[in-house]
């Protein structure tokens, strides 16, 4: 942690949450503050999607969301503002007309704050962002562990013959040897496939499953203590596609499925991965068009919160459980 205090959230008693620009949290801008532990990236682009496009807008739509964020976390007994600098870095200015350039613009701007010691916290923006973030992970801790919550498996080969979509990132990521194949794992899938090969494929590239309809029998605490055994000390990329969560809980997204997660559920999960050595991670899918009362931006606000709670717990007491 730095000697100095943490610049945190503007004072609710002295500015309407409802006033003022919407940074993450009401967190401080990057330039405002110099250097950040936790830093919070937009990137808004949506032109890998395979069905309804609107995620572009999803980073403004959860910093919104989040002016109801409070300073102290209850269910992690922490307040992560104080224990280290987090602060809004902006959008990452993607180009949408094509996909590698903005692949490209993506790792480029990660790898920057990387470099300066910061974690992500990225905020898509559609899942091809993931494969971008994860090259630059792996470039300065080697490849991670990743835990992928989402209603899709999102390794398939290619759509129209274009091998960097929103449904191909994974696959991708691991033919370039940058996940740990020996710690990976799927959490909230469901929903028909192609084919059994869907399946058989994504166990020979070394991913666990653990189905929506796991976590409703299993319950969080054993999905969460599985997930635990499976990642151990490696490094941890977290990556959350908001269509994980039932459409009654998240309408708002492009590739919607029935019988998602709770956000209960996955609040609980990712509080249970508390010891886990958190790297990085991206929360990615929310298209606010077909949202209502920002449902699906609240719960993805508050899933923010939660893994940066984590980052922020453990670069104060980096040696903590």
């Amino acid at each position: 942690m730095n000697s100095t205090t943490p610049r945190g959230p503007v004072d609710s008693s002295r500015v309407p949450r409802y006033a003022g620009p919407a940074t993450f949290a009401r967190l401080p801008r990057l330039d405002e503050v110099g250097t950040a532990e936790v830093a919070v990236l937009g990137v808004p682009f949506d032109s890998g999607v395979s069905y309804r496009p609107g995620a572009r807008f999803g980073g403004n739509a959860i910093r919104e969301a989040s002016r109801l964020l409070r300073p102290y976390n209850p269910a992690q007994d922490a307040s992560p503002f104080a224990l280290a600098q987090v602060a809004d870095a902006g959008d990452v200015a993607a180009n949408p007309f094509n996909i590698g350039e903005a692949i490209d613009t993506v790792q480029a701007a990660a790898t920057g704050l990387l470099d300066t010691g910061a974690r992500l916290m990225t905020l898509g923006g559609d899942h091809t962002i993931a494969l971008p973030l994860l090259r630059a992970v792996a470039a300065k801790h080697g490849p991670v562990a990743l835990l992928h919550f989402d209603a899709h498996l999102d390794t398939w080969d290619t759509y129209f013959g274009a091998e960097y979509t929103h449904g191909t990132p994974f696959r991708r990521a691991v033919e370039e040897g940058i996940l740990d194949t020996s710690a990976l794992c799927h959490v909230g899938t469901r929903g028909p496939l192609y084919g059994r090969r869907d399946l058989t494929d994504d166990e020979r590239m070394g991913f666990g499953i653990l189905t929506s309809a796991d976590v409703m029998r299993a319950g969080v605490d054993e999905v969460a203590q599985r997930l635990r055994e499976r990642v151990g000390d490696r490094p941890l990329y977290i990556s959350i596609d908001i269509d994980v969560l039932d459409p009654a809980h998240a309408p708002g997204t492009g590739t919607p499925e029935a019988g998602g997660l709770t956000s209960r559920e996955l609040l609980e999960i990712l509080r249970g991965l508390a010891s886990c050595e958190l790297v990085s991670a991206d929360l990615v899918e929310v298209a606010p068009a077909y949202d209502h009362a920002e449902i699906t931006s609240v719960a993805a606000a508050h899933l923010a919160y939660e893994l940066t709670t984590i980052m922020a717990r453990q670069i104060a007491a980096p040696d903590s459980p």
